[in-house]
């Protein structure tokens, strides 16, 4: 079970690489859609401080929207696991998987039927969702990695790839230190998380354009599909 709660370092990159995806998608499907990148905090951050200084405060309301909702969506992932961990339940990390789902779902099925004579509280609605939804996730992936992976952004996925390029191009001298060795399985890992994230983006710009935000479901669907078998497996514990 790619989030159950026996975790191994292939499900955790099997994981990481669906959730590098996802946020690829949910992130250009924001920013075509409100222009906004949902999953890219300091970009968020940025744009608020830059608005305050110019004065554009609805677009430092709405990046404090954006910021708190990704904090939020942290939160209740520390509060859901946490309440199945202590339950010893199966499903301690699928939970906060089919919540993300259950709101990417809802997104994909009402956000283009919401009145657009509320444009403006249209985009906070969105905006909020999908930044508590990519808050949730990556909460998740960090605590299932340790900390060592994250999927919504890919500053820290470039720099750890530059830092085992450097090692693999330094040349170690046989001067009684250990030599500088660069992990080839690492670097391989973190630029297919790179590629995936690009390709989610390049999928979710082009769905959006063609299908509006209908291009979410399939998305919801996929996450609510790995979520199941450790909710189902909880479910028949608690009936037998």
């Amino acid at each position: 079970m790619i989030v159950g709660p026996v975790r191994t370092t292939r499900r955790n990159w099997q994981l990481a690489a669906l959730l590098a995806a996802v946020a690829g998608i949910l992130n250009s499907v924001g920013f075509v859609a409100v222009a906004l990148y949902t999953s890219h905090m300091t970009g968020v951050t940025a744009a608020l401080a830059d608005s305050a200084v110019i004065g554009e405060w609805d677009v430092v309301a709405l990046a404090a929207g954006a910021i708190v909702a990704f904090l939020a969506g942290a939160m209740a992932c520390a509060v859901v696991f946490n309440w199945c961990r202590r339950r010893e339940l199966h499903g301690r990390y699928a939970a906060v998987l089919a919540i993300e789902a259950a709101l990417i779902l809802l997104v994909g099925l009402l956000a283009d039927r919401l009145d657009t004579d509320l444009a403006g509280w249209r985009t906070v609605l969105i905006v909020v969702v999908l930044c508590f939804t990519m808050g949730l996730q990556n909460a998740l992936i960090t605590k299932i990695s340790g900390a060592q992976i994250r999927t919504t952004h890919v500053t820290g996925m470039i720099t750890d790839i530059g830092i085992e390029l450097g090692k693999l191009g330094y040349r170690s001298r046989r001067d009684g230190h250990d030599p500088v060795r660069g992990d080839r399985r690492k670097l391989a890992l973190l630029t297919s998380l790179v590629g995936l994230f690009t390709l989610g983006g390049m999928v979710g710009a082009a769905g959006y354009l063609t299908f509006g935000f209908a291009v979410l479901i399939p998305v919801a669907v996929v996450l609510l599909v790995a979520a199941v078998p450790p909710l189902r497996a909880d479910w028949r514990a608690r009936r037998a």
